[in-house]
């Protein structure tokens, strides 16, 4: 559990950090620029020669998901949305972990369709202008997918380390990173390529990016699996739901963003982060509570 706490406060900078501070480039050159500095740090501490080679395409493939397909999604969100919207959409994220590990058991509830659709209700409730209707459901859709990226990932990994008990975390874990770098780094050049292959970016704006990559990236992640490896379906579903309260309030107080919020905008974003919240309750009721 420690590693999970640690990692969600440093997080939950993060959202405020890239909606405010990196606002203006890529996204999928900010994806690409985490993980490679992710990669660095951790590429020295590698032993490919422990891991077996199915366990080794394993693990990239692994990292992709979790770490390429999901930045590349929550980094997009940030195109459409303010970042205290993209911290609190990430709220679902928690009954993905707990759906996708009951489907992993066979097990399945109609609370995840309540949930869903709570969820839906919330953002609509959030949802203001009409004109930015589009705008917002992308936002919302890049985030859900981001969120189901991120929470396949913590599962399968939960599962394989410990099926994989021996191997230390640190010889194989630069391998989702490698996973990681090369999705972000093919999407980028697809997706967006028109985009430099290394960031137009101010000296502040490549520290943030350095600062993300090494420590946001790097160390979260690698604290958060493990963490993830020791916790039960409900303690990690549980501390992916602390970073957000703690995110939000950073993105609308720390970087400012309360003062683009409007005061009957402020209630309707009270009032959907309630329904989300409750989605969130319902979603995991009925969850594992065994160390499975």
């Amino acid at each position: 559990m420690v590693y999970l706490i640690v990692t969600s406060l440093i997080w939950a900078f993060s959202f405020g950090l890239i909606g405010n501070v990196l606002k203006g480039l890529d996204p999928l050159s900010v994806a690409s620029v985490r993980l490679v500095v992710a990669l660095v740090v951790f590429l020295p501490f590698v032993r490919p020669g422990r891991v077996a080679v199915r366990d080794r395409w394993f693990l990239m493939l692994l990292g992709a998901i979790q770490f390429g397909l999901m930045y590349v999604c929550y980094l997009s969100a940030f195109r459409f949305i303010p970042s205290h919207l993209v911290a609190l959409f990430s709220v679902l994220t928690p009954v993905y972990v707990v759906l996708i590990h009951s489907l992993r058991k066979k097990r399945i509830s109609a609370h995840y369709l309540l949930a869903a659709l709570l969820s839906v209700a919330g953002a609509s409730v959030i949802k203001v202008k009409a004109g930015e209707s589009g705008q917002f459901w992308a936002g919302f859709g890049l985030m859900q997918l981001a969120g189901l990226a991120f929470a396949y990932g913590q599962v399968e990994y939960r599962d394989w380390k410990r099926k994989h008990a021996a191997l230390r975390d640190r010889d194989a874990f630069g391998l989702l990173y490698v996973g990681g770098a090369v999705l972000a780094l093919v999407a980028s050049s697809v997706l967006s390529p028109g985009a430099p292959a290394i960031p137009q970016a101010s000296p502040t704006q490549w520290l943030v990016m350095c600062y993300l990559g090494a420590v946001a990236s790097g160390l979260g992640f690698f604290f958060w699996n493990v963490g993830a490896a020791r916790s039960t379906p409900g303690a990690l579903a549980a501390c992916n739901n602390a970073v957000v309260p703690m995110a939000m309030f950073a993105s609308l107080f720390v970087f400012g963003e309360i003062s683009d919020v409007r005061a009957g905008d402020l209630v309707r974003l009270g009032l959907g982060a309630v329904l989300i919240a409750a989605a969130v309750v319902i979603g995991q009721r009925g969850q594992p509570t065994a160390r499975e």
